[in-house]
């Protein structure tokens, strides 16, 4: 796979400097998907048989380390339309749906999303207040949905050709379809007034009355719940894997600034205080970077079994760590990065202060701070200590 890698080194170097500009145009970079065509990474784990790359989790993951270089928005972009929506219909769409929607999002024919997140439905997706009901007369295989809803801070909303949308039915049980973008009854905006991930597309999207045909439901219905539980173990390890690739580039840029940097007759690489920084933004990257490749080794066991809960709880409980771990330890590593560089590190003009506001909403999404710390307590304690259900 060092082809791929390959790729993806080149894909980052073409990348970055129409992202410098772009991110402080403030503004949606038109050229990521683009140049993730020229570089065939739009379906980097999608097996060969769908026209993707065939990454296994090892490789897609130090994919990932490589992007989250160039800035956790960029990131997002893989993590929803691979990590998230690839991933949940190689594993649980239809020959039909894979067709239809998985073999042209590997050739970058199709962007996809992944929408559960609500205004009111974040933590708790089962809050979520997005419905569904029967609609025997919209298709003629057999009926079809009417789907009513909001959905918000959903990576890629108004670029995506199809969105992985959950909803309720009348018995409260969550049951996930695929819904194209182009029927009525949609309307989508750009979230624009972000703190930071400027250059990827965040938005949000209202369902009124929308149409999706049976076959289009993925999995059965009532089945949505454990589907996006599972792809949440995707979506958060490549959070983790994405800022691994944050870290290291704060590392880079704060060694390169401090040898370069002279105060009071001497570079500020000499002074110790400096390599105080130097030194825990490097046991960040290295201690991160162990515990992904860790929840790796354990999602391999996974995707070989998947029939084993106890598989799936090891996966599950590795990568919250992994990923609890990782985006404070980017953060920390981005915050060090800045004070290093001291007044222009306060500019984005320089890349640590881009990776300080973009990795700070990593804290936030698939799975808060908080809600993981409770999950891992969980873990560690047993179900019967479990601060929510």
């Amino acid at each position: 796979m060092n082809d791929l890698l390959e790729d993806v080194d080149r894909f980052c170097r073409e990348l970055r400097p129409l992202e410098d500009i772009a991110y402080l145009e403030r503004r949606h970079n038109d050229m990521l998907i683009p140049l993730a065509r020229k570089y065939n990474l739009m379906g980097m784990i999608v097996p060969r048989e769908y026209d993707g790359r065939g990454a296994d989790n090892l490789t897609y993951a130090r994919a990932l380390e490589r992007i989250g270089m160039e800035g956790s928005g960029i990131r997002s972009f893989f993590s929803v339309h691979t990590s998230l929506a690839q991933r949940l219909l190689m594993r649980h769409g239809t020959d039909e749906q894979r067709e239809r929607y998985l073999r042209p999002s590997a050739r970058g024919e199709k962007v996809l999303a992944f929408a559960l997140t609500e205004p009111e439905a974040g933590s708790n997706p089962l809050e979520m207040r997005s419905r569904y009901r029967e609609d025997e007369g919209s298709s003629s295989s057999g009926g079809g949905y009417i789907l009513n809803g909001t959905k918000y801070l959903i990576t890629n909303a108004t670029i995506a050709d199809a969105i992985v949308v959950f909803a309720k039915g009348n018995g409260g049980r969550m049951s996930a379809f695929i819904v194209d973008t182009d029927g009525e009854g949609m309307e989508r905006e750009a979230l624009v007034a972000k703190m930071g991930t400027p250059t990827t597309d965040t938005g949000m999207f209202e369902l009124k009355d929308y149409r999706v045909a049976r076959e289009n439901l993925i999995g059965r219905e009532g089945d949505g719940w454990r589907i996006a539980k599972e792809a949440l173990i995707d979506g958060r390890l490549s959070v983790a894997a994405g800022c691994v690739g944050s870290i290291r580039d704060c590392l880079i840029e704060a060694v390169r600034y401090a040898r370069e940097r002279v105060q009071y007759g001497k570079p500020i690489a000499r002074h110790q205080l400096v390599q105080e920084h130097i030194a825990m933004i490097r046991l960040d990257y290295v201690a991160a970077r162990a515990l992904v490749r860790d929840a790796v080794r354990l999602k391999d066991a996974w995707d070989r079994d998947m029939g084993s809960e106890e598989k799936r709880r090891r996966a599950d409980s590795a990568v919250a760590e992994a990923k609890l771990f990782a985006v404070n330890a980017a953060y920390d590593a981005a915050d060090r990065a800045v004070q290093v560089f001291g007044g222009r590190g306060w500019s984005y003009l320089y890349r640590p202060a881009r990776h300080l506001v973009d990795n700070r909403v990593c804290r936030i999404y698939e799975g808060t701070d908080e809600i993981l710390k409770l999950k891992i307590a969980s873990n560690v304690l047993g179900k019967e200590y479990r601060a929510y259900e």
